[in-house]
């Protein structure tokens, strides 16, 4: 009986999300619930959910607290002057140009957010390839690979897997800063042979001419929150910040860290209260988007592992998996990770799916921490950029002024090349067992 309680919970959970006949947090709430009350579970059901609530606190203070502390510092202006170096930077070679760009990316994509990266980057560089005539599906692809190698702690599948494994996000992301290093040295191999391929096809090999170069322009708002003489500081706070986490995230919890951060980055760039309580308004409303689903996720996670319904389908689905084939299990699901991103949206793979495919794997003895790695090396990180599910993808699509489809033909193979890459330095740096 639980194991198909638990199928068909997935089934419509999954259903209800993809057709868009409910919102993530209505189906992470209603479904669990229902099948739980279904089940015969009865008041029960709310112990399921109160321990799945609190099992995610700590997370959701963190995601909560960290879109505050990036939103905070960049109104303050930390990134402009980094931003206005790669421009002047990149002059008028298209390897440059093209490294140039993924660079721009991969800094304005440290907040986490797909849309903010694309709207500050795609605007500022796209001049420069029309200019040079060249071709715009290169500048799309290059801001998707810096933002899809992004799976810092702070974002979104990052958050994902931790809530629903329930496994600390230092405990996920520390064994793989090698990897992302490695996808890095793939992405930034992969812009400068981009550029190249540029180069040889405009002609341009001996030099490109005395081109200007644009010119970002901000608005009388944006302008009146910089704060220039406060960039060294906010600098360091946010090395001091991301350091402590990554080395002493076990001791020090990260939502620890972005509180104390925020509250200092406030009370230093903007002293006066009703700026403060401008600022968090400014950057709440996404916060509280992603808080909400999270808690969303909890109900559905305590229910899934209180209920018992979760080790039911496990168990029933071990006798699938050959023993021998148990340890491959996560290389396995690290090379199919971003083309599944073309199938599932966030929520339904990182909420339904992976507790599924973990518990699977920890019935044969496959620690759930390598599953949940293996899906962060593509499951909407690498693969967000050319998903139809993600809005993002049509925002790059938009900006750039190309079709999807050509988008999709010519991003998707790079991508798919990064979590190919990472996968295979996983299992070579020992992250996953041969």
């Amino acid at each position: 009986m639980l194991p198909f309680l638990g199928l068909a919970t997935i089934i419509v959970l999954l259903a209800a999300i993809l057709s868009k006949r409910m919102s993530p947090l209505v189906a992470l709430i209603i479904v669990p619930i229902a099948a739980s009350l279904i089940g015969g579970f009865g008041l029960q059901t709310s112990k399921f959910v109160i321990d799945g609530l609190k099992s995610l606190a700590p997370v959701v203070g963190m995601f909560v607290f960290a879109i505050l502390y990036f939103g905070t510092i960049t109104d303050a202006g930390t990134l402009d002057p980094i931003i206005d170096r790669i421009l002047r930077a990149v002059g008028t070679r298209p390897t440059r140009i093209v490294v140039g760009s993924t660079l721009l990316a991969l800094l304005i994509h440290l907040d986490g957010s797909g849309a903010v990266c694309f709207l500050v980057t795609i605007p500022a560089m796209l001049p420069l390839y029309d200019r040079l005539q060249m071709d715009r599906r290169v500048l799309a692809a290059a801001v998707s690979m810096a933002a899809g190698i992004n799976f810092l702690p702070w974002t979104g599948p990052m958050i994902r897997a931790s809530a629903s494994l329930h496994l600390p996000v230092s405990t996920l992301f520390n064994p793989l800063i090698p990897v992302q290093l490695t996808g890095l040295i793939f992405v930034f191999g992969t812009a400068y042979w981009l550029g190249r391929r540029e180069e040889i096809r405009l002609g341009l090999t001996g030099g490109a001419g005395d081109i200007p170069m644009p010119k970002r322009e901000l608005t009388a708002e944006e302008q009146a929150l910089r704060r220039p003489k406060h960039f060294w500081f906010n600098i360091v706070l946010t090395l001091i910040v991301l350091g402590t986490m990554v080395v002493m995230g076990e001791k020090v919890p990260p939502a620890l860290m972005f509180m104390v951060g925020l509250c200092i980055a406030l009370m230093v760039n903007y002293p006066n209260v009703e700026m403060q309580r401008k600022r968090i308004d400014a950057h709440a409303r996404a916060a509280l988007m992603m808080a909400g689903i999270l808690l969303a996720a909890g109900v559905f996670t305590g229910v899934m592992q209180g209920s018992g319904m979760l080790k039911a389908m496990a168990q029933a689905a071990v006798g699938f998996v050959p023993p021998a084939m148990a340890a491959h299990i996560p290389a396995a699901l690290g090379l199919v990770s971003m083309p599944l991103s073309m199938l599932f949206d966030p929520d339904s793979f990182y909420f339904g799916v992976l507790p599924v495919v973990a518990e699977v794997a920890g019935q044969l003895g496959v620690p759930a921490v390598q599953v949940g790695q293996a899906a962060l090396l593509g499951q909407m990180t690498t693969g967000f950029p050319v998903s139809p599910l993600t809005p993002a993808t049509f925002l790059v699509v938009g900006l750039c002024g190309i079709d999807l489809a050509d988008h999709q033909k010519f991003t998707f193979p790079l991508l798919f090349g990064a979590s190919i890459i990472m996968t295979v330095a996983c299992v070579v740096l020992g992250v996953f067992p041969l």
